[in-house]
């Protein structure tokens, strides 16, 4: 048997992770900034997680939600407080699509409605709804394709307007920071609006924070941003530092019956150890300060770059779009610097690292990222 082939791959074998640095087979060190797409919330083999998960191992790995699992709610407790979210309530799942599926089901449960607005650019998963929710047509399988999703430009409040105005509208769904869509910063007074016109129509705010929450902005949640509160937050990725993990929070206004959502292996034992794991660390290190200035310090040096077109993005979830001729810096990055980086297109760089990388670490990159646009001619505008 063969793999079944729907990812281009690095020839790169990574075989050991320290921080923000991994190495492969051959013993080569590359720099971290891609953290398996936002994966690696506290670095690599980080010694607390590694321990968590150790002993945690040794006592049970996993048992259904047929039983108390009071690790369960030491994570609920412990979310709460960092988050500052403390009155909402916890479902635990496994992944980003899974938390996404399971927070526009919600809100139809809650109003009995049908229609969601998306907006174009929007990435959020594979699966069924939250595929269906997804800006990409090449990845909509036709048995994926509804009527029940109204896609409205990006920014634009006339027609989220119009959208509202001309609909039964269940829920709206929008990413803090698009991550796939090339790092687009959401206006504070577009998740304003966003808020404003779900109040008047009892519809459910859904902050998907997959790619840019865990304090990956130096906030906890980027709609933090905003000054508003959504009514279900989805999260994943940096959740568990690599350990699958995903999760909905829910605001109080919405009220849970036994059923109406599931999961075998959501919330096991490893999982719950893993995310306690997570959050003690960015609590104990200071995590979210450290991705607001060092992240403030790599868009600010980023800035000044002739070359770059733009800069987007706040902490470390940096989006660096470049011309067209400029496309293949990832690549030299990759296999002239030995360091990961993301991609989005249009030619765009993405910056992804954990939130406790250095400045050190970061002047590494921008070292490379100078050498390589030194010998690029600077064009005249």
């Amino acid at each position: 048997m063969k793999l079944f082939e729907v990812y281009p791959i690095n020839p790169i074998n990574i075989v050991k992770g320290v921080g923000s640095l991994v190495y492969d087979d051959k013993g080569q060190e590359y720099l971290d900034l891609y953290g398996g797409h936002a994966v690696i919330s506290i670095g690599h083999t980080n010694p607390h997680y590694v321990e968590r998960l150790e002993d945690q191992l040794h006592k049970i790995g996993f048992y259904s939600n047929s039983i108390e699992i009071p690790l369960q709610k030491q994570l609920a407790e412990k979310l709460g407080h960092v988050s500052g979210k403390e009155d909402y309530q916890l479902f635990l799942c496994n992944s980003g699509a899974e938390a996404n599926e399971n927070a526009l089901k919600l809100a139809s449960f809650y109003n009995g409605k049908k229609k969601v607005i998306a907006f174009s650019g929007a990435f959020h998963g594979r699966t069924s709804l939250a595929v269906a929710v997804t800006d990409n047509p090449k990845i909509v399988a036709p048995i994926n394709e509804t009527d029940n999703v109204i896609f409205v430009p990006w920014r634009d409040e006339a027609a989220l307007e119009r959208a509202f105005a001309n609909n039964e509208i269940s829920s709206v769904i929008i990413e803090g920071i698009q991550g796939v869509g090339g790092i687009q910063v959401a206006p504070e007074s577009f998740l304003q609006k966003i808020r404003s016109l779900c109040d008047a129509n009892n519809a459910v705010f859904i902050a998907d924070e997959i790619q840019c929450g865990y304090g990956r902005t130096g906030k906890f949640f980027s709609h933090d941003f905003a000054g508003i509160n959504a009514d279900i937050y989805t999260m994943a990725k940096g959740m568990g530092n690599g350990f699958p993990v995903g999760g909905i929070i829910i605001s109080p206004k919405i009220q849970p019956a036994y059923g109406m959502l599931g999961t075998t292996f959501g919330g096991n034992h490893l999982a719950c150890a893993a995310g306690l794991a997570v959050l003690e660390v960015m609590e104990q290190d200071n995590l979210m300060q450290n991705a607001a200035e060092v992240g403030g310090y790599l868009i600010t040096e980023l800035k000044k770059f002739k070359q770059v077109k733009e800069v987007r993005g706040r902490g470390l979830m940096i989006g660096i779009e470049l011309p067209a001729e400029l496309a293949h810096v990832r690549k030299e990055l990759l296999f002239t610097h030995h360091i990961f980086t993301g991609e989005a297109k249009p030619n765009v760089v993405r910056l992804l690292p954990a939130l406790n990388l250095t400045k050190t670490h970061a002047d590494r990159f921008l070292e490379a990222f100078t050498t390589i646009l030194e010998q690029q001619p600077v064009q005249q505008v």
